[in-house]
């Protein structure tokens, strides 16, 4: 309750304020009726100190920063931008089969955000997961870690029970691809103020920089 939304209909532009009450019902204050169906995404409010940035939609955004800058060094490899990963998939699957098909790409490294929890502290370097709800090949996942280790890169551990990424949807694809999710840890997840240490980030950018000439 209380988060800016905004959005375009075929009236026009949208500022409202989102209501969420005691049964996760969402309702909206504004002063119309706002078209059926229309998106409206949190306001963007950017906030950035020495030590972290905070905004929204950060999940993502910093994926594709981090898959842009490495494209300013990277000799041999592909970058993929896939969508739909958090309705389950869409792409992925073609993607597979063309990567596959085409350059018989056989490891994939999943660069996106993870949630700071109890075992997965700010500061503390990029996260490699070892499992969530999708189990990447052991032998794949230990060379990871021996590399960044090799590099002196700052990073730490995640073991979850739950969530997941594209690289699960990868995982369930008809081809010999092994994957690791590698990402900053963020919290206030899914808000409009999604917050990650800066610290993290640069980890996050040497590690696929390393991992992309050694792999």
């Amino acid at each position: 309750t209380g988060y800016v939304l905004t959005g375009v209909d075929s009236i026009g532009s949208i500022e409202c304020v989102l209501n969420v009450d005691d049964e996760e019902h969402l309702t909206y204050d504004f002063h119309r009726e706002i078209d059926r169906g229309t998106t409206l995404s949190f306001k963007s409010l950017y906030q950035e100190d020495e030590k972290a940035v905070q905004s929204c939609y950060l999940d993502n955004r910093l994926g594709v920063y981090v898959s842009l800058k490495l494209c300013e060094t990277l000799e041999h490899g592909i970058i993929i931008f896939s969508c739909w990963e958090e309705h389950h998939g869409g792409s992925v699957p073609f993607l597979a089969k063309f990567i596959y098909d085409r350059y018989r790409i056989r490891q994939a490294l999943i660069c996106d955000i993870t949630w700071i929890t109890e075992g997965v502290e700010h500061g503390k370097g990029v996260v490699v997961s070892m499992r969530d709800s999708g189990i990447p090949r052991q032998v794949f996942v230990r060379k990871i870690i021996q590399l960044l280790t090799q590099g002196n890169i700052p990073f730490q551990l995640e073991v979850e029970k739950s969530g997941g990424s594209d690289g699960s949807e990868l995982q369930r694809q008809p081809y010999p691809i092994d994957w690791v999710f590698i990402g900053a840890g963020e919290d206030f997840v899914h808000t409009p103020q999604e917050r990650v240490f800066i610290s993290d980030i640069d980890s996050m950018l040497k590690s696929y920089s390393w991992l992309m000439k050694k792999l």
